[in-house]
């Protein structure tokens, strides 16, 4: 993600929110929970620090205007699933990236989750394979929000 992804997709009119850059700031609030040997003490603090996490992920979404997301694995994360669900019904637009060889859709006509794809087609946005397909995607969909926007 961060050494081939986001430098691919990076330029002046994108503004990227990654999740995951959230974790850098929570470290030392993470070596602190993982010292913690008491069972309820320390699901009580995986709890708070999971909501924590969670609405600091929905937070980044109500930003922004658009989602890629990362529809790789076996099946896509159940995460990545429940963050395009809720993107789709706060009206983002959804690009979806998948570079994973392994087929996973529920039948041939689909490429994932026959649920996850309509959400994500139905936004606006589309399915791609390689960073070229996913440049040229975003690409259009930046000059459509910014046009959008002008009108």
């Amino acid at each position: 993600m961060n050494k081939v992804l986001i430098p691919n997709i990076s330029n002046k009119e994108i503004k990227i929110l990654n999740p995951w850059d959230s974790f850098t700031s929570n470290l030392k609030q993470i070596e602190k929970i993982s010292l913690i040997t008491n069972t309820h003490n320390l699901s009580r603090s995986l709890k708070s620090f999971n909501s924590e996490i969670a609405k600091i992920n929905e937070e980044l979404i109500d930003k922004s205007q658009l989602v890629i997301a990362i529809l790789d694995g076996s099946d896509v994360d159940s995460g990545v699933a429940s963050e395009i669900g809720y993107a789709y019904a706060n009206k983002k637009i959804i690009i979806g990236y998948r570079n994973d060889f392994r087929l996973s859709g529920d039948n041939f006509g689909a490429t994932v989750n026959i649920q996850v794809e309509y959400f994500v087609k139905k936004s606006g946005g589309q399915i791609v394979n390689n960073l070229s397909s996913l440049n040229k995607i975003l690409q259009k969909t930046i000059i459509n929000l910014k046009n959008n926007i002008a009108n």
